[in-house]
Order: structure tokens, then C-alpha cells, then sequence
């Protein structure tokens, strides 16, 4: 037996130690005595060797995956944990952009209908809306889940208002003669959300809308105006307190370098709030735009990897994307802006993600699709309106490169490059959308290794003061 590749460990205050395994997600405490032992067995010490008590807590850490018979079983293990993944069918999970229009202009965008557009941006008719939903009964008898979740996307998605009602009124229908439960998500600005649509939709099986706020009032309005250029921020303010106390609302938010220390300031507002006990969640990422010849000023560096562990180079700035608890939550985070502004909206009493449980991605989910304004597939919301990189059509139509990019996507690995990194399972080698914009290359692995360890600590802080089980 040999220690797993996956086991991360944390030394806390009193002497003893977190330890977890990635992989299997066991999370124990334990003595040094303990970590000495799996010490002793990466060194070749043979079982038979061990003292009874040592070979009782060997069989506990088997148990929980923190030893394996071998690496080579231990690779299998990994290979059919990704396998699982991407066959789930509990849920059938669709992403839908109504439209790549957008009223607000966002410098660093990778959507909306900005200015120098000489035609607007695709907007779903009424006609592709009424297939969309044909396409989801479709895959509902195929899947046969148990859970549809169906999440509004863009540009601004409440720009299209025929659309989201027409889908949504006709998933609530079709799960239901399915028996299948559905979850309604919206990923907005915020400018359009009104109590109205929030009962409409409720019925409907709306389960959270995501609001994005780019920093404090002052910040949010410099990077988030109108196309006009006005200030969005307390419009969007009073349309969450409208709304608050009748569905979860999540917030998000985008930084760069130059934004990321306006975030406590807007953390302190939100605390201050009458509906701060009602927002479900808050989450920040970093901005990514494609990387000209010369990094853009505020351009935040991540470090994609080679095979060879080596960095392949460029800068990494996130879409703002998707990232309700679905789509987007395992992309885009840099090591100590996001440790830092994690640890500030924990602080405040808001719900955060842990940082460590952050993917694998929903582009490794077969079931999890993504569909553009005019009814073509795509693996991820990031790769929406490259014809190039769409994998079907809800039509059922195909053409050889949309065959092409489906057999890339399901062939798409990056953490076979990442030699035997502790964070693969909860990371799978990162996020394709940043490694293709910046590299040209999805199957490149990019790394946040950092930023996995500086989440460890703070799980494994908040974790041993409730967990049960340890080992002495």
C-alpha cells in the first residue's frame, strides 16, 4: 500500500493536522503519529512490519482513499472518476443565451453590442425558442434525469423577455409530465430584474437569480456604465432589495488588477444592507480578455503549465461569465486576489465558495450544454458565437467541423498533463475557455495551484473544528 497522490494536508494549532484527499473528498484529523506512518509507507515500509495499532489506522485510511494499492490503480481510479463525471445523467443541465445583446458597455466584456459594431448582436426569436424547448423534451425522454436546471444567460438575457418566459414556461411543463424536478437560474445585470418577472418565473421553478456588481458605487459605475454612459449601481441596488425577499439572490462580481481592492468597499455596503441576510451567495472571479501582442495594462498574470510543468506564458484575463453555482464557478481566479477577497466576504458573514471545490468544469459534463441565440450547441458559454467551436445544433443537424469540435471536446483531458498535482480531481488541469483565449490551446493546462493551497488552509480551519472522525 502507498500513500494516495491526492493527499493534502494542513498542520492546525493544537499539533494535529487536516488531512484530505481530493479524490475521494475524506477529510480527517489526525495525529503526526498518523502522517509519520503514511511517511514510512511512501518509503516502501512493508505492512506485515507495522504495529497493531498502525494496521488499524491503515484500514481507516483505506477506507477513505488515503492509501492505494498502487499508482497505476490509483491513475485507473482517477480516469474513471472523470468518466463518471462526464456520464452523470441525474441532471440535465442547459445554458441558454436569449441574446449577445447587452445595455450596458463593459470595456471588458467578450459580449455585448458595444459601440463599434456596425449590425447588432444575435438575438433568439420567438421561432428558435419554441425549438429550443422542443430540443429540451427531446433530451429529457434520451437523459431520462431526475433534475432539469436551466440557467439564462448573454449578453443580458432580460433583454429578451419572449424568450425566457416562452422557455421557461415550457421546461416547467415538460418536467413536470416527466416528473422531473426544474431549476431556473438568470444570470443578470440587475438593470431589467423587477418583482413582477420574479412571480412570474417562480411558479415556473425559478431557484436563484446572480447579479453582478463590479466593486463599490463608484467603481461598479466606471466599468459597468450604460452604453450611454450613465451609472447603473443604485438602480441595480433597489431592483435586489425588490426582489430579495422573494428568491435567493447571488452576487457576483469581476475584477482586474486595478478593481480588486474596491471589493471590500462594496462588501461593506451589501453588509449594511436591509437584504443582507437574504443574499444567497458572493463570489468574485478575475477579468479575462484575449491576450494582444502586449499584455493589456491591468492584466492579471496566471500561469498556464506544459506537460513538463514549465510555464507556457501569456496573461489570463476572465470573461465575465456565467457562474451561478453552475456553469462557470470552477474558471478564472487568481491565487491571492481571490484568497484575499474570499477570506473579506467570509469575514462580513456572506457565503462564499471554499475555493478547493471548485470543478472539474461543466465542459466535462456530456449532459451540460450550452445554446446560442440561434440554436447552436456549444460545450461552454465562453466559446458561444465561434462558429468554429460549436458542437451540433438543437435542429439535430451536424456538419463535419461541429462532428470535429464534439470529438475534441469528448477527448479534452488537460489533467493527463499534469503529472501528479494533489488538486487534479478538484481541478481538472483548469479552464479550457482561458487556456484556448490566451493559448490557442484548450488541451493546455493552466495552473492555480497557489490558490487551491491557500484555499486548503482556510477549509481545513474552518472544517476541524466540526469534524467528527479522527484518527489517534
Amino acid at each position: 500500500m502507498r500513500p494516495s497522490a491526492f493527499n493534502v494536508q494542513v498542520p492546525l494549532a493544537n499539533g494535529e493536522l487536516f488531512l484530505m484527499n481530493t479524490l475521494t473528498d475524506a477529510q480527517l484529523v489526525v495525529s503526526p503519529d498518523v502522517v509519520a506512518l503514511l511517511g514510512r509507507l511512501d518509503e516502501g515500509a512493508a505492512e506485515e512490519h507495522l504495529a497493531p495499532e498502525e494496521r488499524t489506522a491503515l484500514l481507516t485510511l483505506a477506507d477513505h482513499g488515503f492509501v492505494t494499492p498502487s499508482r497505476e490503480a490509483e491513475r485507473g481510479a482517477v480516469e474513471r472518476h472523470f468518466a463518471g463525471l462526464r456520464e452523470d445523467a441525474t441532471q440535465l443541465r442547459v445554458t441558454i443565451l436569449t441574446t449577445l445583446q447587452c445595455n450596458f458597455a463593459c470595456d471588458y466584456c467578450y459580449q455585448g453590442d458595444r459601440g463599434e459594431l456596425t449590425t447588432p448582436l444575435p438575438k433568439m426569436s420567438v421561432e428558435v425558442a419554441e425549438r429550443v424547448a422542443d430540443w429540451i423534451g427531446r433530451e429529457l425522454d434520451l437523459v431520462r434525469p431526475s433534475r432539469l436546471v436551466v440557467t439564462f444567460f448573454g449578453g443580458e438575457p432580460l433583454l429578451n423577455l419572449p424568450a425566457v418566459r416562452l422557455i421557461s414556461r415550457r421546461s416547467a411543463e415538460l418536467a413536470r409530465e416527466r416528473h422531473v424536478d426544474v431549476l431556473l437560474n438568470v444570470i443578470t445585470n440587475g438593470l431589467l430584474l423587477t418583482p413582477e418577472l420574479v412571480d412570474e418565473l417562480l411558479p415556473l421553478g425559478l431557484n436563484g437569480i446572480k447579479v453582478t456588481l463590479d466593486g463599490d458605487r463608484e467603481t461598479h459605475d466606471r466599468v459597468r456604465p450604460l452604453r450611454g454612459g450613465q451609472g447603473t449601481f443604485d438602480r441595480i441596488i433597489d431592483n435586489i432589495r425588490r426582489v430579495a425577499g422573494k428568491v435567493p439572490v447571488a452576487i457576483g462580481g469581476n475584477f482586474d488588477a486595478s478593481t480588486a481592492e474596491r471589493y471590500p468597499g462594496l462588501l461593506d455596503f451589501l453588509k449594511e444592507q436591509d437584504f443582507a441576510p437574504r443574499i444567497s451567495r458572493v463570489a468574485f472571479k478575475p477579468v479575462i480578455k484575449p491576450a494582444p501582442p502586449a499584455a493589456p495594462r491591468g492584466a492579471i498574470p496566471l500561469t498556464p503549465v506544459g506537460s513538463d510543468r514549465t510555464p507556457l506564458g501569456g496573461t489570463c484575463l476572465s470573461v465575465a461569465g456565467a457562474s451561478s453555482g453552475s456553469v462557470c464557478d470552477s474558471c478564472h481566479f487568481v491565487d491571492d486576489q481571490m484568497s484575499f477577497l474570499r477570506d473579506e466576504t467570509v469575514r462580513r458573514g456572506f457565503r462564499a465558495p471554499d475555493g478547493l471545490h471548485m470543478g472539474p468544469c461543466e465542459l466535462y459534463r456530456r449532459h451540460s450544454h450550452t445554446i446560442g441565440p440561434d440554436g447552436a450547441l456549444y460545450a461552454c458559454p465562453g466559446f458561444t458565437g465561434d462558429n468554429a467551436l460549436s458542437v451540433g445544433h438543437i435542429n439535430g443537424l451536424t456538419s463535419p467541423h461541429a462532428a470535429e469540435s464534439a470529438a475534441r471536446f469528448d477527448r479534452l483531458a488537460p489533467w493527463r498533463q499534469c503529472g501528479d498535482c494533489s488538486f487534479i480531481p478538484v481541478c481538472g488541469g483548469g479552464c479550457a475557455v482561458a487556456a484556448h483565449t490566451e493559448l490557442g490551446d484548450m488541451e493546455a493546462p493552466s495552473c492555480h495551484k497557489r490558490a487551491f493551497e491557500s484555499a486548503l488552509v482556510s477549509v481545513a480551519e474552518e472544517t476541524a473544528a466540526t469534524i467528527k472522525g479522527a484518527i489517534q
